[in-house]
C-alpha cells in the first residue's frame, strides 16, 4: 500500500537531514541496497531506498530515478558533498539507527511492499 515519506520517517524513527518540504509525498515501495548494482536495480520512481552507502553517487542515482526518499541505514550520514548534492535536488534523505533488515522489516510490516509489489 502507499505511504506518506512522514510516516516512513516516523516508522523508523529517522532524523531528517534534507527534504523537508517534501513529507507529503507518497511513495509506492521500497527497496534495499548496499552495493551500488543493487542501488541502482532498486532505484525507482517514488520507492523509498534503504541503504548504507554514503557517496554522491546514490544521491545522483537517486536523482535521476526521481526516488522518493532515501534512507541511510545503521546510523550512517552521508558526506557533506552528498547532503548539500541531495539539497539542491530537493531530495528527502533521512538517517535511521536500525538496521537494512530491521528497516526493511518495519517498513513491511507497516504495509510498505517491495517495488515488485509482492508481499
Amino acid at each position: 500500500s502507499l505511504m506518506k515519506i512522514y510516516e516512513v520517517k516516523d516508522i523508523l524513527k529517522a532524523t531528517l537531514l534534507t527534504g523537508e518540504d517534501q513529507l507529503e509525498r507518497t511513495v509506492i515501495g521500497a527497496g534495499g541496497a548496499d552495493i551500488m548494482e543493487a542501488f541502482l536495480a532498486a532505484a525507482a520512481k517514488d520507492a523509498v531506498i534503504l541503504t548504507g552507502l554514503t557517496g554522491d553517487d546514490v544521491i545522483r542515482t537517486a536523482k535521476v530515478a526521481d526516488v522518493g526518499a532515501v534512507v541511510f541505514v545503521r546510523g550512517k550520514k552521508p558526506q557533506d558533498s552528498a547532503i548539500e548534492l541531495a539539497r539542491s535536488f530537493n531530495l528527502v534523505t533521512m538517517s535511521t539507527g536500525y538496521s537494512l533488515f530491521v528497516a526493511s522489516g518495519k517498513l513491511y510490516m507497516s504495509g510498505l511492499r517491495g517495488l515488485d509489489g509482492s508481499w
